[in-house]
């Protein structure tokens, strides 16, 4: 299938328009990106990570609105093995970042997701589901030998580890805890709709360990795509295609921070993925003009730029219904896809956007300037 029967655009001729074009939008997005700094999300900067279990079905879409409403604008709710009733919530560093901070972040975020009665009831009993082991044994040591204390919490330790939360005193009866401390433990407790599974502390030097990563994953990326092209083609082509790259990232960099995109690993994850995109979409017309070499040769009234225009053309219609497909797919993320992935399938959209583009009016202009400035005998076999 063609998109285009024939076409026989000059694309050379407007390469020093699309250097200008991509100049102005790469210095603008490192120039705002240095003075106040990329939006980064929890993965970089560090925040406070919580695994809660409920007592019944929660919708995502319900715990992201009570977020967003007590300020945690940029938290990230993932559910735990696609259920309905246990998600992983993420939120940012907020204040000082301190450890214990976060602890009073963890404890804000439960009773967030209390209910009104909850709350009454927090001010007059404890939360069975939120105490811990020791609390439970320290609160049973007031009305019983210590020894049993810490028999029975063990056992309610167990209950709640194999069945996440205690959603009745029944469970802990049929656990082996007698009748006389739970009639204790009814008087003094409550059991909550929440119980906290996990809390931890993301500070800010895994977030630079992460950023560090990243820069070198693309680095090590970009590298490996010099080697190979300069194998399979020329080092020249190597370089070009390592420009447009580098071109593709930046100008992607330049547009996650001007549409205040969060970036995080999922970000990073998404510009590798546009590398790849961009450079098998770069091979294929780099592949064409290898292909019309002897025309070049035989024609010696052709330059060199025509040579790459004849190419770009004859592969254009290619181009247009690859990258179109994938933009479909991913508009239909971007639109439909839900918040969590919305930042990197925008990402994408915008990096095969920018990557359509430059593999026809980068790649193969910054070729047709090294031939210019070195002739063709670096390019054509």
């Amino acid at each position: 299938m063609r998109f285009f029967k024939r076409t026989n655009i000059n694309f050379m001729k407007a390469k020093y328009m699309a250097f200008a074009v991509s100049l102005a939008v790469i210095i603008a997005g490192l120039v705002f990106i240095q003075k106040n700094g990329l939006n980064y999300g929890i993965d970089f900067v560090g925040g406070t990570l919580l695994q809660i279990k409920f007592s019944h079905p929660v919708k995502i879409d319900e715990l992201r609105a009570k977020l967003k409403k007590a300020g945690f604008k940029n938290a990230i709710i993932q559910a735990v093995e696609n259920s309905s009733d246990e998600y992983i919530i993420r939120v940012e560093k907020m204040g000082t970042g301190e450890e214990e901070e976060h602890l009073k972040i963890a404890n804000r975020l439960v009773l967030l997701f209390m209910s009104p009665q909850e709350e009454k009831l927090s001010k007059e009993k404890l939360n069975l589901n939120l105490m811990s082991t020791a609390e439970i044994k320290d609160l049973l040591a007031k009305a019983f030998p210590e020894e049993k204390a810490d028999l029975w919490a063990r056992k309610i330790a167990e209950v709640k580890k194999e069945k996440k939360i205690i959603r009745g005193f029944e469970e802990l009866k049929e656990a082996g805890v007698p009748t006389a401390p739970l009639n204790y433990l009814k008087e003094k407790t409550f059991l909550g709709s929440v119980s906290v599974m996990r809390v931890e502390y993301v500070g800010p030097q895994v977030g630079r360990i992460l950023r560090h990563k990243a820069v070198l994953a693309t680095v090590w990326a970009l590298l490996g795509m010099l080697i190979y092209i300069a194998f399979r083609f020329r080092l020249l082509y190597g370089f070009s295609a390592v420009l447009t790259l580098a071109h593709d990232v930046l100008v992607t960099l330049a547009f996650i921070y001007f549409l205040k995109i969060e970036f995080d690993l999922k970000i990073v994850a998404a510009l590798l993925t546009i590398v790849g995109y961009s450079i098998n979409d770069t091979i294929v017309v780099y592949d064409r003009v290898r292909e019309n070499f002897p025309i070049f040769r035989k024609r010696k009234d052709m330059s060199f730029g025509e040579l790459l225009n004849l190419s770009i053309n004859q592969t254009l219609s290619r181009t247009i219904l690859t990258s179109g497909t994938t933009l479909l797919a991913l508009l239909a993320l971007v639109l439909f896809g839900g918040e969590v992935i919305h930042g990197f399938a925008l990402t994408m959209f915008i990096g095969v956007v920018v990557g359509t583009y430059s593999s026809i009016y980068q790649s193969c202009a910054y070729l047709d300037l090294w031939s210019k400035k070195f002739g063709t005998k670096g390019l054509v076999k």
